[in-house]
């Protein structure tokens, strides 16, 4: 068994560590997957594709782990459902063998009593033996040797006897040690060096017996005499001694009463003192009182007062009124409190009456009462108690009218006087009632006394009895004590009536003092009550006065304040109208200087015109062009730069525009002091809101101060509320006390009352014992709640562990599984690696070799460019010279931007081919990152060279656009070189800014790249880490990884060197393709241009669609990263759990033995070893006492005589009997066994119960956590709601600023006015010059463009030169245009001066503006006043913002102390799981020791079989003994031996065999539990298998469904391609419609001269209009100065009138504050009232039914006694019928054989004892003699009279003849045997919380006394020491004599005495006459 719980032990042991381990390592590991997974979330994947692989990689990887995870979570579970149903089956072995141990003990208890009857039998035989022997020795040398043999038996006796009681006190003890074990092998040593002693002394008494029967007969019977004699001299000093011992008891007990009395006088006494102390302090704080109502009322201090006392007027009057409505409501609380206690007093009588009931019933058991004086004296002291009640009664009377009286002075008298009086009244009547207490308490100690001297007396009585020896003297005594006790009897009943009706005094003069002190605590409080309102209410007042003067101070210094600032403000504003004034000047000044720079503007400003006009209509003509924003925008920067060329080549105009530029500057200075004006007035404004808002704050600080008053006068009815509740309290625990001291007072009297019998003791220790119990309850309630929390803790670590271990194991199998496939995928990539680099190699050596050519044709085709461009230039030259620069230039232009047009439409088309070139090429690549997406979630190595593929793809394509662009770049440059119009380069290409992002991508990419090869090594880092056990191969499969990237890396370095040697071919290709068109061209150059044209377009287009695309891709990659964040914070929620379960997985696999099991099992085992230990100790005893008597009956066996063999017979037969008797008592025991079987099967159902409230504890337990959970939730609500405030806060401060905004635009829309009225008195220009500016130029590069043709094209020049002459024709119209509007332009001016009519009309309209402007100014006021309110609500918002940040604050330091707890809780944690380990320990050595104590008792089995055995051989001795057979009791010893000997070997090999079983048992289940674990493995792989399966069909339907959305997108964008194509053609038709309007736009410019003409008009009456604003803004200014004095006065106002309101508000809440603390005061004490009212009921209906329920048990009691009383007497009578006829033979021949031994003289004696024997009267007997001596009848016996004394049974010890002292010393050694048998030698174990009595059932310690008791009255005038063993109690449970009080309360389980519960057995009753020989009279006759 030990080894087998051994093997469990050690292999939970094992697989705990490893769990451990496993737990440390992956804890290690998952920090490191967090730290990574974060890393991974900072960084920036450019490429949207290739990191939206990685995410799904990294998700599929999460999912693997989840799943991992949850697999490891089962296994766990299963693991733990395992080792429960181990640890169920190791618990069912564990009862198994306890109750294997039970029926073993069961079976020992039988043969114990089997062989303790046999021991008896030999002793008996062995006595007997040596009687015959001492009667047949003869020679006197003997005798001494005999009496040193007899002393030494006795004192081995007494030494054998005395020691078992120490081994079962050391047995008691609840530790198992090593040290007992040791002690019973000493003890077994020494029992058997006794025994071989005893077996000397045999041999001896037989040779002695050998030597009497050779010699004669009659030598030893002096001897034999005396040494009787001095027997029963020590018979008689033992008696005595005992007898003094029961007196020194009784002694101890009365003390113990009496110190028991006087702690509860002095507890009593202190108490009182306490009162009396409480009660001075009261009249201390009236008489305080009275002092501060008479300081109050003294006349010097009157008026300091007077000024509050007006204030406070008001409040008095509602005082008086709330006093009337108290005193009502005192009356009727008083009328209720009068009915309570009538109703009180009715529960107190009935409870005095059922208290009378209990006491009778009592009384008829009482045996001690005190003596007549007592009774005179108790008659005087009820006489005094009386009168002493008669004062008391007078004393309430004279209370009740004084309470009267002072109910009449409250109604006509002020309140303070009152309470003084009353206080007064109230001290006197104290100190009367105090005086009446202790006289009380006095008598009460006096009748104590006096029952102590009783008692005392009775001792004295009972000891002075106990030294009369005689039994008449004994018998005339009783005769006399049962006179005394039948008087006492009477006295005692008239005594208990009078203690009664004292008791029912003593009760009402308690409740009289209860009610006074109610009713003084009640008017202490209310003084208390209303002196402390009194005082909190000047204070407060004070406080106010005090704060309205702060207030006011304040309010005083911001008046000042203000009206200082207002004298700032006046002369701000005087200081602005002198700056208003001086700007003006300066205006009149500046616009004079503006007229004229206007004038000279004027026709600059036509000329900027015309050329405007001409760059709007090419603008608009681009943007009808191109369908594109981004074409538009490069064709406006392009213009913009030919503007700026323009700009230069115009250096003429350059003063003209700085002259303008000054006057510009002069302007904006104007403008802005302007502004600054308006900003002084607007800070005007800010400064009055300032002082608005400080106004308002004030206010809002007023406010908030009055809420602080309330918010204190709240917190101080609170805290008098508080207290009132705590002195209600204090009191309610006074009442109880007095209640409990009064209670305890009448146990006292009634324990008093029951004097010194049975019952006293009964209910004294009832008492304790109700005392210990409820200590014993609340230890058991404080170690059940640590139970509770302990077991909670266990659970919550176990759930934790379970999960956590579950988890790890599946992880640890995944993870092995993803070795395995790392492996295959190493092997595989560097296959793969190898063949593909080779590849490569190749392909590179190709791509160098065809770059080198390209190269070498690239600088012959340079060559060639360069002499091109050398003719180009020649040419250029030669026909430059003949012609002017300035007239082709129009020409040249135009057709410059028609062939720009051209090449753009073609560009156009080029980029639409290569957009679907491209797209072709994204689905291409989609559809290759779709396939590498497949390769990578097999095998990350692949998604790492896919990744480089993409980037380098995104690389190359940079650098071809970017090589493109430097390439169009470089022939733009040779384009304009070619172009002699701009000498200038053009301006530089605006791809750089691309190039730099795309340099970035690139950077970034490779970053990424990297970063993504570094991640892959963090995690196999990782899994090394995590896989100690894989170290090895994880290494080396690193270093090959480590490898293989290095080799991809250079595999996509040479990639890339490949992709871009490639891409320069291509390029190189293209260019020289280029160079050979424009050669074998005969268009010659301008196709070139326009090739290189449409390649810069498509380019440009391309860079656009890649620029989309890369947003798309950010945009994607951005919605990527958000889900990855998302789902890594699900990670780290789930990794957070995961902790969390393996933390409880630690704790429960710590915890994993629950504490009570171990506790029960530790307990069982120590219960049984000390079982089997004192069976061991008496089955020794037995052992040796029957190795005694065998050898005693062995040594006798030779003996002869016919006297002494009759003799033995007899007493054998005798012994038998009693044997009979005590089989009859082993049954008892065995049913006394069964109950104590069935009570431990009840403590069994019980644990069952506890169990399942452990569950319910559990259950409660995971409420609680949700309740936490809950309050986390609300937490988090919290935080969300002060974040939703925020954001609040956030968008008011928006709406304030689109407030400022609206301002800002309104002040903008002004100065727009104001500027539109400047810009109309400005001339218009000329504009017709500037129209044809930029055409012509165009036209004139164009024709620059155009006239560089070879020597061939002649004839196109002719054309051209005929074109010229037409332009030049166009143009001198345009000129005669341009002079002719001039003219008009001139004439204009005349007729503005006949537009008077005009001008009034503009007045109109400026008074509309007027107007509109004074709504405008309206609009801004209330604006201004919402932002007023705005801000308030700000504000508001701000305190909101700042309490809920506190309560953040709060919160957080609230999470700081949970945090701190949860440490706490973890390090308690700690120590409970080391203590569960130490437990363990314990475990697994109480296991051992089990192992032991089963092997012990094994042996002890043996040993009672080889007993048993041996009684059975000792039986068939003495039979064949009998029969004279002696010879083969030899055989059977030898036989006995080595039938012993055979037992031991079978013994041992029986023990070896069940150690090879239980070997073998392990072995088998530990092969079943691997069985189970391969079982789980194969489940687990099974489902795996079919996880993988549907994660791959997943996958191909997501696959299928790319390709689909793939087609849809084809779709889609060959539909965009056609639209685009549509495009195109309706773009060409509106480039036809251009040159149509661009004749209609010369109609449209003389539109706009006369639109010019209209602005001028409008801009003179603006200017106007914006003096007489000037002058409006003056008047407004002063307005609002006007309107903020009067704001001010109507502020003071409002502030006053406010101040009155709160004022009044104030006064109004005070005095409801007042009435509502009277009502609370008077509800309260009402309420108080009311509950102490009904907790008394309460608690006398509690008593009442407790009192009940002890009658109801007392009745049964008395019922099962009196019906065991009866069965005792049936069974008496049968036994006298049965007996009376009856005579023994033996006895009779004795008899006779005594008569004719006895002499002469006293043979009268002789037949009058055969007469009492046979049943004659003494009468008769002596009759029959005298008759006999006068017939002389005598003579017919004396012929065969002779030599021996009689052996018959004495009538009376006091005449010792030699065979009466011999029989009496063997019956009284007999009975002294068995009291040493029966008397218990151990204290009894402490009872469980099962066996707790009632308070009516006796203790344990005093079974006897109430046994006795129950017995009947004759027997208590007995004396302790008599106390014969025949007429003790004797029930199933109790052994053979139950001893003393002292000494039964020891024991043993076993030997313990049976409770109530039990059934017991009346002893026989005997009447007080018999004395112990008359008892062995019976017995022997039985």
């Amino acid at each position: 068994m030990s080894s087998w719980l051994g093997g469990i032990g050690s292999g939970l042991g094992q697989s705990l560590g490893q769990v451990g381990g496993s737990l440390s390592s992956f804890t290690g590991q998952i920090s490191n997957f967090t730290k990574d997974m974060l890393l991974e979330g900072v960084e920036e994947v450019g490429d949207a594709a290739t990191e939206l692989q990685v995410s799904n990689s990294k998700l599929a990887e999460v999912e693997a782990a989840l799943a991992a995870q949850k697999s490891e979570y089962d296994r766990l579970r299963k693991l733990h459902a395992e080792l429960e149903e181990k640890l169920e089956a190791s618990e069912i072995q564990i009862k198994q063998q306890s109750a294997e141990y039970r029926t073993l003990l069961q079976q020992k208890d039988v043969e114990i009593s089997h062989l303790k009857a046999r021991q008896s039998g030999l002793q008996e035989e062995v006595q007997n033996l040596q009687h015959s022997a001492q009667s047949a020795s003869v020679s006197p040398a003997v005798l001494p040797i005999a009496t040193t043999s007899s002393t030494t038996t006795s004192s081995s006796a007494s030494t054998f006897l005395a020691r078992p009681s120490g081994s079962h006190q050391g047995f008691h003890s609840d530790e198992v040690d090593i040290s007992d074990v040791l002690w019973s092998q000493q003890e077994i040593n020494r029992l058997s060096t006794e025994v071989m002693r005893l077996e000397t002394e045999v041999a001896h008494w037989r040779r002695v017996s050998q030597a009497s029967t050779a010699t004669g007969v009659g030598n030893g019977d002096q001897g034999e005499i005396l040494k009787l004699q001095r027997t029963i001299k020590e018979l008689r000093d033992k008696m005595s001694h005992e007898v003094d011992e029961h007196q020194h008891e009784l002694a101890a007990l009365q003390d113990a009463q009496r110190q028991k009395m006087a702690d509860i006088s002095r507890r009593h006494r202190e108490e009182l003192a306490e009162y009396e102390e409480r009660i001075e302090e009261l009249e201390e704080q009236i008489h305080s009182g009275g002092s501060q109502a008479s300081f109050s009322s003294d006349p010097s201090k009157l008026l300091e007062l007077q000024k509050t006392m007006q204030s406070l007027q008001e409040a008095a009057e509602q005082r008086e009124k709330q006093m009337t409505e108290l005193s009502a409501g005192v009356e009727e609380a008083q009328r209720k409190q009068a009915s309570l206690q009538l109703e009180r007093d009715d529960a107190q009588e009935e409870n005095a009456g059922l208290l009378q009931n209990y006491s009778r019933l009592q009384a008829s058991v009482a045996e001690l009462q005190t003596r007549v004086q007592e009774q005179q004296g108790k008659a005087l002291q009820k006489a005094q108690l009386e009168h002493e009640i008669q004062t008391l009664r007078s004393n309430l009377a004279a209370a009740e009218k004084e309470m009267e009286r002072l109910k009449l002075l409250a109604v006509a008298e002020p309140k303070e006087e009152v309470e003084h009086a009353d206080i007064l009244e109230l001290n006197t009547i104290i100190g009367t009632l105090r005086q009446e207490k202790e006289v009380l308490e006095q008598e009460k100690l006096n009748l104590k006394q006096k029952l102590t001297v009783a008692e005392e007396q009775m001792v004295s009585g009972k000891g002075g009895e106990s030294e009369v020896e005689s039994l008449e003297d004994l018998k005339v005594e009783l005769e006399k004590t049962e006179k005394v006790l039948r008087a006492t009897e009477e006295e005692r009943d008239t005594l208990m009536s009078e203690l009664e009706e004292l008791d029912q005094q003593n009760q009402e003069a308690t409740k009289h003092m209860i009610s006074v002190k109610e009713q003084l605590s009640g008017q202490l409080k209310e003084a208390e009550a209303e002196l402390k309102s009194m005082t909190t209410e000047l204070n407060t007042t004070e406080n106010q006065k005090r704060a309205l003067e702060q207030e006011l101070q304040t309010q005083k210094e911001k008046i000042r304040q203000s009206a200082f600032t207002l004298n700032d403000l006046h002369m701000g504003k005087q200081q602005l109208e002198w700056m208003a004034k001086e700007l003006k000047d300066k205006l009149g000044h500046a616009q004079e200087q503006s007229r004229e720079a206007r004038r000279e503007v004027a026709e600059l400003k036509k000329t900027l015109q015309e050329k405007e006009e001409q760059l709007s209509a090419a603008k608009t003509e681009l943007d009808r062009g191109g369908d594109r924003g981004t074409e538009g925008q490069r064709a406006t920067e392009q213009l913009a730069g030919k503007e700026k060329e323009l700009l230069d080549l115009r250096s003429e105009l350059d003063e003209m525009k700085r002259s303008y530029e000054r006057v510009l500057s002069e302007e904006c200075e104007m403008k802005m002091e302007k502004t600054r004006l308006r900003e002084d007035s607007e800070n005007a404004l800010g400064k009055v809101d300032k002082l608005n808002e400080q106004l308002k704050e004030n206010q809002a600080a007023l406010n908030r101060i009055v809420r602080e008053k309330d918010t204190r006068i709240e917190a101080l009815k609170l805290e008098k509320s508080q207290l009132e509740g705590e002195l209600t309290r204090a009191e309610r625990t006074l009442t109880e006390q007095v209640k409990h001291y009064q209670q305890t007072i009448d146990e006292l009297t009634r324990a008093r009352s029951m004097g010194a019998s049975a019952l006293q003791t009964e209910h004294e220790s009832a008492i304790k014992l109700n005392q210990e119990k409820d200590l014993e309850i609340s230890k058991l309630k404080r170690d059940m709640e640590q139970l509770v929390s302990d077991h909670q803790d266990t659970n919550e670590m176990l759930s934790i562990t379970v999960a956590g271990q579950k988890q790890l194991t599946d992880l640890l199998q995944e993870k092995d599984v993803f070795v395995e496939t790392l492996k295959q995928n190493a092997a595989d990539l560097q296959t793969e690696m190898e063949h593909s680099i080779s590849v490569m190699n190749k392909e590179a050596e190709m791509l160098k070799q065809a770059l080198e050519e390209k190269d070498k044709h690239l600088g012959a085709m340079k060559e060639e460019n360069s002499h091109l461009k050398e003719e180009i230039d020649r040419i250029r030259d030669q026909q430059s010279r003949p012609q002017p620069m300035a007239e082709p230039k129009t020409l040249d232009i135009i057709t410059e931007l028609e062939t720009e047009i051209t090449q753009l439409k073609s560009s156009r088309n080029c980029l639409d081919e290569e957009v679907q070139t491209l797209r072709r090429t994204i689905e291409e690549q989609q559809a290759s990152l779709l396939l590498s997406q497949q390769s990578l979630q097999a095998q990350q190595s692949e998604l790492e060279q896919a990744h480089g593929r993409h980037q380098q793809t995104t690389l190359n394509y940079d650098r071809l656009l970017h090589t493109r662009d430097e390439e169009i770049s470089r022939l733009q440059q040779t384009l304009d070189r070619f172009s002699e119009i701009q000498s200038r380069a053009n301006s530089p290409p605006v791809q750089g800014e691309v190039i730099l992002q795309e340099d970035k991508t690139e950077s970034l990419n490779q970053e990424n790249g990297n970063e993504k090869h570094d991640l892959s090594k963090v995690e196999i880092e990782r899994l090394v880490k995590g896989i100690k056990e894989k170290e090895t191969e994880i290494s080396q499969l690193n270093e090959k990884n480590l490898s293989l990237t290095r080799q991809l890396d250079q595999l996509v370095a040479s990639r890339d060197e490949i992709d871009k040697l490639s891409q320069i071919v291509m390029q190189k290709d293209l260019e020289v393709q280029a160079l050979h068109a424009r050669i074998s061209m005969s268009g010659g150059h301008s196709q070139d241009v326009l090739y290189l044209q449409q390649q810069l377009q498509t380019y440009a287009v391309e860079r656009e669609q890649m620029l989309a695309v890369l947003n798309e891709k950010t945009r994607e990659n951005s919605q990527l990263r958000s889900d990855y964040h998302r789902l890594m914070d699900i990670m780290a929620g789930k990794e957070a759990a995961l902790v969390k379960l393996q933390q409880e997985n630690q704790r429960l696999s710590n915890m994993s033995d629950p504490s009570g099991s171990q506790e029960m099992f530790k307990e069982t085992i120590q219960n049984l070893s000390r079982i089997i230990r004192e069976k061991d100790i008496e089955i020794d005893a037995l052992t040796q006492k029957c190795q005694t008597l065998v050898t005693v009956l062995q040594s006798s066996g030779g003996e002869s005589g016919a006297g002494s063999g009759g003799v033995s017979s007899n007493q054998f037969e005798e012994l038998l009997q009693e044997r009979d008797t005590l089989k009859q008592q082993v049954k008892k025991m065995e049913e006394w066994k069964q109950q104590v079987i069935t009570t431990v099967k009840n403590m069994q159902h019980e644990s069952a119960q506890l169990q399942e409230e452990l569950i319910k504890l559990q259950s409660q337990v995971s409420a609680d956590s949700d309740c936490s959970s809950k309050l986390s939730v609300d937490y988090t609500r919290l935080i969300q709601s002060y974040e939703q405030k925020e954001k609040r806060l956030g968008s008011l401060s928006l709406e304030l600023a689109h407030v400022q905004q609206t301002i800002t635009q309104l002040s903008t829309t002004k100065d727009v006015l104001l500027g539109k009225l400047v810009s109309v008195a400005q001339a218009p220009g000329v504009v017709a010059t500037q129209t044809y500016g930029l055409p012509l130029t165009a036209v004139a590069s164009s024709h620059h463009g155009a006239s560089v043709v070879s020597n061939d094209k002649q004839e196109e020049l002719e054309r051209l030169r005929a074109q010229l002459a037409e332009k030049e024709n166009i143009i001198r119209t345009l000129q005669e245009n341009n002079h002719r509007l001039s003219n008009s332009a001139s004439a204009s001016e005349s007729e503005q001066r006949s537009q008077a009519e005009e001008a009034q009309q503009v007045r109109e309209r400026l008074e509309s503006l007027q107007s509109s402007v004074r709504e405008k100014d309206l609009l801004i006021k209330t604006k201004g006043d919402q932002l007023i309110q705005v801000s308030e609500t700000l504000h508001n918002r701000e305190n909101d913002n700042e309490v809920l940040k506190q309560a953040v604050t709060n919160l957080k330091e609230r999470a700081l102390i949970l945090e701190l707890d949860v440490k706490k809780l973890k390090e308690e944690n700690e120590l409970v799981a080391g203590r569960s380990r130490e437990k363990e320990s314990e475990f697994r050595a109480l296991q051992e020791t089990n192992m032991q104590v089963s092997l012990l008792l094994r042996e002890k089995e043996f040993e009672l079989s080889a007993l048993s055995e041996k009684s059975a051989t000792v039986e068939r001795m003495l039979k064949d003994k009998e029969q004279g057979k002696s010879g083969e009791l030899n055989q059977l010893l030898n036989e006995l031996k080595a039938m012993q000997e055979k037992a031991v070997m079978f013994q041992l090999e029986r023990d070896q065999m069940m150690m090879a079983l239980k070997q073998k048992q392990m072995e088998t289940t530990a092969v079943q539990n691997e069985l189970q674990h391969m079982r789980d493995k194969e489940q687990r792989l099974n489902l795996e298998l079919e996880r993988l399966r549907n994660h791959l069909l997943e996958i191909e339907d997501s696959y299928t469904r790319e390709a689909v959305a793939a087609g849809d997108r084809e779709a889609e964008l060959r539909r965009r391609v056609a639209l685009l194509d549509e495009k195109l053609a309706t773009s060409s038709n509106a480039v036809e419609n251009a040159s149509q309007q661009a004749s209609m736009q010369v109609e449209s410019l003389q539109e706009q001269l006369s639109g010019v003409v209209k602005q001028r008009a409008d801009a003179l009456a603006q200017l106007r209009i914006s003096q007489e604003q000037v002058n409006q803004y003056a008047v407004s200014l002063s307005n609002l100065q006007m309107v903020l004095e009067q704001f001010q006065q109507e502020e003071k106002a409002m502030y006053s009138a406010e101040l009155e309101k709160h004022k009044r508000e104030k006064e109004e809440w005070r005095r409801k504050a007042l009435t509502l603390e009277d009502q609370a005061s008077a509800l309260q004490i009402n309420l108080d009232e009311a509950n102490a009212a009904l907790d008394s009921a309460s608690r006398l209906t509690d008593q009442i039914d407790l009192k009940e329920e002890q009658i109801e048990e007392l009745k049964n009691q008395v019922d099962l006694r009196q019906e065991m009383l009866e069965e005792a007497q049936k069974k008496l009578m049968h036994l006298l019928n049965s007996t009376e006829g009856k005579i023994d033979k033996v006895l009779m021949r004795n008899l006779f054989l005594g008569y004719f031994h006895t002499p002469k003289a006293k043979r009268a004696d002789v037949l009058r004892l055969m007469g009492s024997v046979l049943g004659l009267s003494r009468e008769d007997v002596d009759k029959m003699l005298e008759e006999d001596e006068r017939h002389g009848v005598s003579g017919w016996m004396s012929s065969w009279l002779g030599g021996r004394g009689a052996q018959s049974v004495p009538n009376t010890p006091q005449r010792p003849t030699s065979s009466r002292s011999l029989n009496s010393s063997f019956s009284e050694m007999f009975v002294k045997f068995l009291e040493m048998e029966s008397t218990p030698s151990l204290p009894a174990p402490k009872l469980l919380v099962h066996d707790i009595k009632p308070l009516s059932a006796p203790p344990s310690g005093r079974t006897r006394a109430s046994t006795s008791a129950a017995a009947g009255a004759p027997a208590a005038g007995r004396r302790a020491g008599e106390s014969s063993p025949f007429l003790a109690p004797r029930s199933a449970a109790v052994p053979l004599l139950a001893g003393s009080g002292a000494g039964s309360s020891g024991g043993h389980l076993l030997m313990k005495p049976i409770s109530d519960a039990l059934p017991t057995f009346t002893p026989v009753p005997v009447s007080a006459e018999a004395s112990g020989g008359a008892v062995l009279k019976d017995l022997l006759k039985q």
